[in-house]
């Protein structure tokens, strides 16, 4: 296991590569997967910037919003990554984004595009979630509990929009009633619990 190499100070105590104070290190392939997903959470917000601008052209201002928002919760999910390396007295390393995807067939095209998005995200958290596990690293699965959770619940969503999309079967009315539910923020799965 190789960690990031902590840097002692006059005060005996040791630092990160960014100069912080450091209570622990950070395996490097912990730090590099931290990093990617960092980086993919951005990516993330950028392609739901580009579904929000496909259906704001197409006047459905409740998908719009919606993916939107999402975008924007992408967002500050790559912060708190950062915020989590900066505490943990790392360099938060950004990538170039690369233009996201802005031309879809239809609906259904978009939102498969989420769902398999979201799915992607997922994956490369239990990853983290599985090598800090691996490296012992306590900090970050505690860090990562929330995020895991909160990640299912999003993959969970984007399921349930493309199931609804689906069955709309690129009808135009269904289509409006999907819209409305998501412009007054009254779409969502079905629970089954008390």
């Amino acid at each position: 296991m190789t960690y990031t190499s902590p840097i002692q100070t006059s005060s005996n105590v040791a630092t990160g590569p960014s100069g912080r104070a450091m209570a622990e290190p950070m395996s490097a392939e912990l730090l590099e997967h931290m990093q990617a997903h960092l980086n993919m959470e951005r990516q993330s917000a950028a392609a739901y910037f580009a579904t929000a601008i496909w259906f704001a052209e197409r006047e459905l201002v409740g998908f719009a919003n919606y993916l939107r928002d999402e975008g924007n919760q992408e967002q500050q999910h790559a912060a708190q990554f950062a915020d989590y390396l900066i505490s943990r007295g790392q360099t938060v390393v950004l990538d170039t984004i690369e233009p996201p995807c802005q031309q879809w067939s239809n609906t259904e095209a978009v939102i498969s595009d989420v769902f398999r998005m979201e799915a992607d995200v997922t994956s490369s958290v239990l990853q983290l979630y599985k090598t800090a596990e691996q490296d012992n690293d306590m900090r970050t699965t505690v860090f990562l509990d929330p995020i895991v959770e909160g990640q299912r619940l999003s993959e969970h969503e984007a399921a349930y929009l493309l199931g609804r999309v689906k069955f709309a079967a690129n009808q135009p009315a269904a289509l409006l009633l999907i819209d409305a539910e998501l412009r007054d923020k009254a779409a969502a799965p079905a629970t089954l619990a008390g």
